[in-house]
């Protein structure tokens, strides 16, 4: 339990990487790493579109397009529609982050400010699609739904939606990390690589599956969807 204890501890510390004399935890230096990754694979997909007589490539990414697309809308609604590009940058970075342990990289996910900074970023645009779809009288009115009295609770969910989303994140991901370690402790080698193999891929994508979902959904409830 002390060699778990200390891998815990080890993978928890946030590096710091020095870049021009200013150090920068690593987490940030991999999520650039990520993003130009991101901005270069979007570059070379999208060269060269056509209306007519498309590529087997762009025929591809127009049906993979298409299903991101109807899988939103069928959460949102056409009210949801602008938040589209923003749910799905995010998926992409979810899901890169969590896949890139595979290559040996600590996961930025593993880092408790990355993934509060996520939540935050949607909880923002989750009570932003609230307030433009129903007005700032409209919005405020929702926090006294159903009656008054439920007022500090609602007002209280605002607080701990960010926070469901973050520990959610966060928790899965290490908790993740933690069962490896307990594997490596009691089986023969190749079976924890299987185990990886599972966490590092599989997991990782449902994890980014999840906050997205979720993130839909609570958008949804902000921007009266479900009415």
């Amino acid at each position: 339990m002390n060699a778990l204890t200390a891998a815990l501890k080890e993978e928890l510390n946030v590096e710091m990487v020095s870049i021009g004399g200013l150090q920068v935890p690593e987490s940030v230096v991999v999520s650039w790493g990520i993003m130009l990754f991101l901005v270069i694979v979007s570059i070379l997909l999208t060269r060269n579109l056509k209306v007519d007589h498309i590529s087997k490539r762009q025929a591809v990414l127009e049906m993979v397009v298409t299903t991101i697309d109807g899988f939103f809308m069928g959460l949102l609604g056409e009210q949801g529609r602008r938040y589209v590009p923003y749910l799905v940058t995010v998926a992409l970075y979810i899901a890169c982050a969590n896949l890139i342990g595979v290559f040996g990289i600590k996961p930025p996910t593993k880092d408790l400010n990355v993934t509060a900074a996520l939540a935050l970023m949607s909880i923002c645009l989750i009570e932003y699609s609230g307030v433009r779809a129903r007005g700032g009288k409209g919005f405020l009115k929702s926090l006294a739904a159903p009656t008054p009295i439920m007022t500090p609770m609602n007002i209280l969910e605002i607080a701990i939606r960010p926070t469901s989303l973050c520990m959610r994140l966060f928790g899965n991901v290490l908790g993740a990390f933690v069962i490896m370690e307990l594997i490596k402790l009691v089986v023969p080698v190749f079976v924890p690589a299987i185990f990886s193999l599972y966490f590092d891929l599989f997991d990782g994508l449902i994890q980014t599956y999840v906050f997205v979902f979720l993130t839909s959904l609570f958008m949804k409830e902000s921007i009266g969807g479900e009415e």
